[in-house]
């Protein structure tokens, strides 16, 4: 499933483009805490997060991760705007809970995934 996929039914806002319409999402991870993603998500992953902070796009590059879905409308800085349009990370922003959007892609069919298990 490609990325453009979720957007509408997450009822997502595409604050950066990426590569939206051309990365597959092949699994889904869930998490707050920056540590915890790079030790766990797995590359070509929605990540499904509350922060919004730019270090976060530093970790989906790290990962290789197919895009991050911002929760609870959760206000987006512009350093953060601004990191992902330089690393082309596809940064979307939805006003579901971080439950609801995973709610959202399990439904859709996608896995969710982890690199240890």
């Amino acid at each position: 499933m490609k990325v453009i996929q979720i957007v509408e039914p997450l009822k997502a806002k595409v604050v950066v483009k990426g590569d939206l319409g051309e990365t597959e999402i092949t699994g889904g991870y869930c998490g707050d805490l920056l540590s915890d993603c790079i030790a766990n998500a797995t590359e070509g992953s929605g990540w499904i997060t509350i922060q919004s902070h730019p270090n976060t796009v530093a970790v989906a590059v790290l990962v290789g991760m197919a895009c991050i879905v911002v929760t609870n409308s959760q206000d987006i800085g512009e350093p953060t705007v601004q990191r992902a349009v330089k690393e082309g990370v596809t940064l979307l922003s939805t006003p579901l809970t971080s439950y609801q959007a995973v709610a959202v892609l399990s439904g859709l069919g996608v896995p969710g995934t982890r690199k240890h298990g």
